[in-house]
C-alpha cells in the first residue's frame, strides 16, 4: 500500500517574532503627536520647549510622548546642565515615515483639505530643519 507523503509545514518562529516586533513599533508610532515629534527631530536634536511650541500641546504631553519613544529606543536624550535635548536613535525613521505619505496620497477619496495638508507636510518634512523653521517663521 502506498502512503502519500505530505510535505511538512514548518512554522517559522522568526516570522512571528519579527511580526510582533514590527507591530509594537507601529503601535508606538500610532499617535499623531509621536509622528510629529519624530518628524521634528529629523534633522537634529531639540528640547521639550521647542517641541511643545511646534506641536502646540502641553509640556507634560510632549514629555509623555518622549518617554514612550525613549522606552522603545526610538529617541535618545542628551543632558546639558539643566537642559535635556532629544534626537532620533535612527534618523532614517523620519524618512521612512515620510515615504508613508505616498500610501495616503494613493487614496484618491481624500478630501481636498487632506490632499492640501499632505502636500504641505511632504514639503515641510522634506526640507532640512533650518529651512523648515525659516519657512514657518516667514523669514
Amino acid at each position: 500500500m502506498l502512503h502519500s507523503i505530505q510535505p511538512q509545514v514548518y512554522t517559522m518562529p522568526e516570522r512571528a517574532l519579527i511580526s510582533k516586533e514590527l507591530a509594537v513599533l507601529l503601535g508606538v508610532l500610532a499617535h499623531p503627536h509621536r509622528i510629529r515629534i519624530i518628524e521634528e527631530l529629523r534633522s537634529g536634536e531639540l528640547d521639550v520647549n521647542t517641541l511643545q511650541a511646534e506641536l502646540n500641546v502641553s509640556h507634560s504631553r510632549v514629555s509623555q510622548h518622549l518617554s514612550l519613544l525613549k522606552a522603545h529606543r526610538l529617541v535618545v536624550e542628551r543632558r546639558e546642565g539643566r537642559h535635556v535635548y532629544y534626537h532620533l536613535q535612527q534618523p532614517d525613521l523620519a524618512a521612512w515615515l515620510l515615504q508613508g505619505l505616498q500610501f495616503i496620497a494613493a487614496d484618491l477619496a481624500h478630501t481636498a483639505e487632506v490632499r492640501s495638508a499632505l502636500e504641505k507636510a511632504r514639503e515641510r518634512w522634506s526640507q532640512p530643519q533650518e529651512a523648515a523653521l525659516s519657512t514657518q517663521s516667514g523669514t
